[in-house]
């Protein structure tokens, strides 16, 4: 273990460790303090709230979404809805978030694909169409971005299980909505949350999305960070922000590894 140790203490721990003291070290004054820190929630206050915010109700939306998939796949009765869904739902997987992107930034503008299509069929009109181009695009591309692997990931640990007390519940008269949520979703809890978690990270580390979604602020925390040291090379204020999503991301692992624990201490 020791080759994939030291590559990760290298490439991962140590510049984490340099950021954190980057973070607290006052580069005008020398000393250490929280400088940083309340430079960063003055100026970006709003957008610390809105990443979390925006994180939180995306990987919401995709936990609920990708149950809904993955319970249809495994207890659908219609064989062709299920092979459609089985093929459609996973394309976005293979495009990247710079992609992802760009496609909403033509779908979701005012003149945009959507709103040209709910004109043509006459649900708006063309005087109120309104550009979803803010923070709403921006969950909504994240949704549309990570529902597949989170899906893909759940479907899986419910095509595993042992199916004879999905039978034994039909056998009873339950409908497939009190079997999902009853029998399925309890047994692979334990993958649902690690696709959410997956999710909520990756979602907080995407720059790409924010950056070519949101036009003006308040914006999401990797954009102000590439603003900070590419406009100003404020390193400091820009780690200040990164230990913030550091700890959102410590605060989704701790929830993980409360229910780790909990799953490893139940009796056998």
């Amino acid at each position: 273990m020791a080759p994939a140790v030291v590559m990760v203490g290298l490439l991962f721990v140590y510049p984490l460790l340099v950021s954190l003291a980057f973070a607290f070290r006052n580069e005008s004054t020398g000393a250490w303090d929280l400088a940083n820190f309340q430079k960063a929630f003055s100026l970006y206050g709003n957008d610390i709230a809105l990443t979390a915010g925006v994180t939180v109700l995306a990987t919401a939306l995709v936990g609920v979404l990708a149950i809904a998939i993955a319970g249809y796949l495994t207890l659908g009765e219609n064989p062709r809805a299920v092979f459609v869904l089985r093929w459609l739902y996973r394309w976005p997987l293979f495009i990247p978030f710079v992609v992802a992107a760009q496609l909403m930034r033509t779908f979701l503008a005012k003149n945009g694909m959507l709103n040209n299509a709910l004109m043509s069929l006459g649900v708006v009109d063309p005087l109120h169409a309104i550009s979803l181009l803010d923070w709403r695009g921006v969950v909504i591309t994240f949704v549309w971005k990570q529902l597949p692997f989170a899906a893909l990931l759940i479907s899986g640990a419910m095509a595993s299980m042992d199916r004879s007390m999905i039978e034994s519940a039909r056998g009873l008269g339950a409908g497939r909505f009190r079997i999902l949520l009853e029998i399925v979703v309890p047994q692979v809890m334990s993958t649902v949350f690690v696709a959410l978690i997956l999710s909520f990270v990756t979602m907080l580390s995407a720059l790409s999305v924010p950056m070519m979604i949101v036009a003006g602020s308040p914006t999401l925390l990797t954009v102000d960070m590439a603003w900070r040291v590419n406009s100003y090379g404020d390193y400091g204020v820009a780690n200040a922000l990164g230990f913030v999503s550091f700890a959102m991301s410590g605060v989704a692992a701790w929830f993980y590894l409360r229910q780790g624990l909990r799953e490893g201490g139940k009796p056998r």
